[in-house]
């Protein structure tokens, strides 16, 4: 992946721009269930400092040969208007706690384990309209066929079933963590390459 944007037939997926702070702000506010912080004076210069490490991630990870990590814009072809945030995340935790994810070894290690994880937020203004699956499948499509990625994670809560649907639609297999810890390591889903699978 590299700082051109990725094409749908209604999105461009791309690097942000510093103009794209406001709306980005609010989104990932509403995504991260922090509605207080839109009108924090001090949350914009917060999310100002994100945004362009976004940018220059973008420009500097594929200089360095590194995975081309973090968020993007995902904005409207027709109109430019900017409706989400998606990318590809590193992700460290306890995932061989769930046996889909311990390449083959029968119990859990305990040990953290890496994976590549896809992220997406919408607009709570323009959801239902497919822009998740949509943005989300443009980025498992680089994944798979132009970095040749083995597999691709999500993770969610169990209360969020609007991502477990996106999951779903996007093929993924559902994987619930059978241990309570950590918290936030409730619902994964799972995608393999289907090159892999040969």
């Amino acid at each position: 992946m590299s700082r051109a944007a990725l094409e749908t037939p209604r999105l461009l997926i791309r690097p942000f721009m510093p103009g794209d702070l406001a709306d980005a702000h609010r989104i990932l506010c509403a995504a991260f269930g922090e509605p207080e912080r839109i009108a924090d004076a001090a949350a914009p210069a917060e999310r100002k400092a994100w945004l362009e490490w976004s940018a220059l991630s973008q420009a500097w990870l594929p200089r360095l040969h590194q995975p081309p990590y973090g968020d993007r814009a995902v904005v409207l072809k027709a109109s430019g208007v900017l409706v989400g945030v998606a990318g590809l995340v590193p992700c460290l935790d306890r995932f061989d706690q769930i046996a889909a994810l311990r390449d083959g070894r029968a119990a859990a290690s305990g040990c953290a384990t890496p994976e590549c994880g896809l992220f997406w937020a919408i607009d709570p203004a323009q959801q239902r309209n497919g822009y998740a699956g949509e943005a989300a499948r443009a980025l498992i499509d680089c994944a798979f066929n132009a970095l040749s990625l083995r597999r691709i994670i999500a993770t969610t809560e169990d209360a969020n079933a609007a991502s477990q649907a996106v999951m779903r639609r996007l093929g993924m297999t559902i994987e619930r963590n059978p241990q309570p810890e950590p918290p936030w390591l409730q619902i994964v889903g799972v995608l393999t390459n289907p090159a892999a699978a040969r």
